[in-house]
């Protein structure tokens, strides 16, 4: 079977297996009260089936079965150890909150086995910033990082209706193009998958009566897809799509990736500093994420947000794979660094002192009520009786 046919199936089965196995998880979740509680900084109102992620891991895992003949280093059996890992640790934290320091082990843990795998070893950047060897050492410091960073990002974004799955979406269907272009088709395969189960699940996320959010579970499975596209992709070298055409060059390739994630790596980094800046901890839980800006600021709904978000994300990409194409890498870095300052500039000034917008906003009409209430009894004091 061609690798047409087969990534047709494999995005049909995909999208069946979650498609289909998402009402039964509303149901489970629904009688077994596993309902996501609102709080002071949630973007929802009502209880909510949470857990829509553990749809993803098991399609993933029947998936790896069905493309196993197209890798060259076993790269599945290094996956699927990584993925369990952070299936087991999101499934936990959904149920009982973790801290970041024991999701942060597990994480360090799951991505152990993805790096000692041949098949992800960076060993040049084909000349970028006039960087070519790389020890091995400084990989395993990068390769990790590298993947830590993606994985927490992606999960941090998860705060609104549909921006996890657009973002997602998007990303997965870059690095199927990426991946289809070089030939490296088994990596190509992996994130038709991912894009199926993200592609089922939105209807869901999105539903008025079928609500379900992907979870911490959901959350950090796609992170930890998309650093292994993200990793490859860096490991990449010209002699490895031998006669594909990428459309940049691959010296550019470290810029294309951080225009790729540009979404979550920009607003990790925003609400980070944030945090730092006003004497908290990184991981402390705020409305200071972009999402939150548009919603609560400039009053969109979460699909206008999520759909705004998702075509920044495109936009972004297609400049710099056309900027890639032919611009050195110092001219992209220049063009990267005013991008992030001009954004940086924009939604800095919406830097909340306070621990969440939403408590000031409720705050705020509460007092409004009460100054109506109060003008309204004044008004009736002073009217003259006849």
């Amino acid at each position: 079977m061609g690798f047409l046919e087969t990534a047709i199936l494999i995005f049909i089965g995909s999208f069946l297996m979650v498609y289909l196995t998402i009402p039964k998880i509303i149901r489970v979740v629904e009688y077994k009260r596993l309902m996501d509680d609102p709080n002071q900084r949630s973007s929802h109102i009502i209880k909510t089936p949470t857990l829509g992620g553990a749809s993803f891991y098991f399609t993933l895992i029947i998936a790896f079965f069905f493309i196993k003949n197209w890798h060259e280093f076993s790269e599945d059996i290094y996956i699927i150890p990584g993925l369990t890992i952070l299936f087991i640790v999101g499934l936990k934290d959904d149920l009982v909150v973790l801290s970041p320091g024991s999701k942060l082990i597990a994480q360090v843990l799951a991505i152990s086995f993805v790096l000692i795998n041949d098949s992800f070893g960076i060993e040049s950047l084909n000349g970028f910033l006039n960087i070519y060897e790389i020890p091995y050492y400084l990989y395993l410091a990068i390769g990790g990082f590298l993947m830590l960073t993606i994985i927490n990002s992606y999960n941090l974004i998860d705060g609104i209706d549909g921006l996890a799955s657009i973002v997602g979406i998007v990303i997965m269907i870059i690095y199927t193009t990426i991946f289809y272009l070089s030939k490296e088709y088994y990596f190509a395969l992996i994130a038709i998958t991912m894009n199926g189960c993200l592609m089922a699940f939105f209807g869901f996320n999105v539903s008025s009566d079928k609500k379900i959010f992907m979870g911490d579970t959901g959350s950090l499975i796609v992170g930890f897809i998309i650093s292994i596209l993200t990793l490859k992709f860096l490991a990449l070298e010209p002699a490895a799509y031998g006669d594909g055409e990428l459309p940049f060059l691959l010296e550019n390739a470290p810029l294309i990736a951080i225009s790729i994630l540009i979404v979550p790596l920009f607003d990790t980094a925003r609400v980070f500093a944030i945090r730092i800046a006003n004497k908290k901890g990184p991981f402390s839980p705020d409305r200071n994420h972009v999402h939150h800006v548009l919603i609560d600021f400039w009053g969109l709904s979460h699909k206008q947000a999520s759909f705004i978000i998702g075509c920044f994300n495109i936009i972004f990409v297609v400049l710099f794979i056309i900027l890639g194409s032919k611009a050195k890498n110092t001219g992209m870095v220049i063009m990267l660094v005013s991008v992030v300052m001009f954004l940086a500039y924009i939604f800095f000034k919406y830097n909340y002192n306070f621990t969440t917008l939403k408590q000031k906003i409720l705050l705020r009409r509460k007092i409004d009520s009460l100054k109506g209430k109060k003008e309204e009894s004044t008004s009736k004091k002073k009217k003259p009786k006849h």
